[in-house]
């Protein structure tokens, strides 16, 4: 069913442990992701079939599957952990697509493994069905990430503080599951044969071209700050960028308590998590260069003469700054159809207009094609006065159109969607899913689902699955 070749299971001694899913009580598929089941090539009716379940439930290994649980460290909100790993998550194999591309099968919510640190393991419904929506919508902006390919109930209830909820594996697709922390697992350690191994692993699988650990590191950072500008754009904030959760392919990874901003405001944070706002919509580049200092340490020790390696991994990571300007640049000047023109200082006008007038981000940008941004502002002679600067540019309609989604998937609306599949109807689901997958599609049936929350909707934290 499934044609493997798993490289990363092949790495020595230490990189992870070999464990099997732990099978669940009743598995029912409750989405299944065509497009990217054709795109894996694997065969969707073999999926939606019963043995097919059971393999996305973690009830029956595939042939061909080697599953084993990733050792990583990492540093959570500054505070630096040792030893971390996959302790709700599997890794299956590796899917060698019919175009040659190699893409991680993992699934989510699969039991408890050798990291669990006294975790059960497993994942409920909320969160695989969050990630499931918010992962797909930002492949469809054509961000770098990871992706959903099912999500199964289990029949079993899941303990979290809000008590007894309703059990689910989230089937997830990357290009790998590789991140700073798993450098840090072995830098920690003081295992050069390790990071060498994982050197030279990263390079072949992700960046063929690189010609040692500084290149490496320079074309991380180049992909990460791309990745990251596009996270701008779309008023996206991650909720925890912690370096475990930062992937060197350039991927988004671990949706866990993320959202998009409604009305913007740069200090925006969800998280319940995240009392100090250390990720902030704002931070967030900041973050990242924190986070890519972290793997610059762990690369040093392969890098030769000490003291010119430290000057070197220190020159590759404030390279991340100009790659981000020049991406944020080119992100928001096609936001505002304006790319190429001198737009700095006429996006942060803009930007602090919306952040003094509370005005919605989403709509304000996809308002400036169809000539409704103003009526986001509670004072529209002062957006009148930027509009007359910005339409002197003479914006490009069609760079607006793709640059700017119709709609994003709101914190109300996927709260919404939770709430009606714990209650047993998935159709809400399957029409906010549908609606964000074409987000920029302007389809009269799909209006409810651009408008803002009302007072009472406003979602104000979101949570960590765990």
């Amino acid at each position: 069913m499934i044609h493997f070749d798993n490289s990363y299971a092949r790495m020595p001694q230490g990189f992870f442990a070999r464990v099997d899913p732990t099978p669940v009580a009743q598995p029912r598929l409750l989405a299944l992701n065509t497009a990217l089941a054709g795109r894996l090539g694997l065969d969707t009716g073999t999926l939606q079939s019963a043995e097919g379940v059971a393999m996305l439930a973690g009830n029956a290994v595939p042939e061909g599957a080697e599953p084993i649980a990733q050792a990583y460290a990492g540093h959570q909100f500054g505070g630096f952990v040792p030893q971390l790993g996959d302790g709700r998550a599997v890794l299956l194999g590796e899917v060698v697509a019919p175009d040659g591309a190699r893409f991680d099968l993992q699934l989510k919510g699969s039991g408890p493994t050798p990291f669990s640190r006294r975790g059960d393991g497993r994942a409920w419904l909320g969160p695989v069905l969050r990630e499931y929506i918010v992962s797909e919508f930002m492949a469809a902006m054509d961000v770098p990430t990871t992706r959903a390919l099912a999500a199964v109930a289990t029949g079993e209830q899941v303990w979290r503080d809000q008590g007894g909820l309703p059990g689910a594996v989230l089937t997830r697709v990357a290009a790998s599951h590789i991140r700073v922390g798993t450098f840090q697992y072995f830098a920690v350690r003081d295992r050069k044969d390790a990071l060498q191994a994982l050197t030279d692993h990263v390079i072949a699988r992700h960046y063929p071209d690189a010609t040692g650990p500084l290149d490496l590191l320079n074309r991380v950072v180049a992909r990460q700050a791309r990745t990251i500008a596009q996270w701008m754009s779309l008023g996206f904030i991650h909720g925890v960028m912690n370096t475990d959760n930062m992937a060197v392919s350039g991927e988004t990874i671990d949706y866990g308590p993320c959202a998009f901003m409604d009305v913007y405001h740069p200090d925006t944070v969800f998280s319940s998590i995240d009392r100090a706002g250390r990720y902030a919509w704002a931070n967030q580049p900041q973050i990242a260069v924190w986070n890519l200092a972290q793997f610059a340490t762990c690369l040093i020790p392969l890098m030769g003469d000490e003291a010119e390696a430290i000057e070197a991994a220190t020159k590759a990571v404030h390279g991340f700054a100009p790659v981000y300007q020049a991406a944020w640049q080119q992100r928001f000047g096609a936001k505002l159809g304006i790319e190429g023109a001198p737009n700095q200082a006429l996006i942060e006008r803009l930007l602090d207009l919306m952040a003094q007038q509370r005005a919605d981000f989403t709509r304000v940008f996809a308002g400036l094609s169809d000539g409704t941004a103003r009526d986001e502002f509670t004072d529209r002679e002062a957006f009148d006065v930027w509009a007359r600067d910005w339409q002197a540019l003479r914006p490009d309609q069609d760079a607006m159109a793709q640059a700017n989604p119709r709609r994003i998937p709101r914190n109300h609306q996927v709260e919404g969607t939770i709430a009606a599949a714990v209650a047993g109807d998935m159709a809400p689901f399957e029409r906010l899913f549908d609606a964000v997958t074409h987000p920029r599609e302007d389809r009269p049936d799909w209006a409810d689902l651009a408008r803002p929350p009302l007072p009472d909707q406003v979602v104000h934290q979101t949570f960590c699955g765990t």
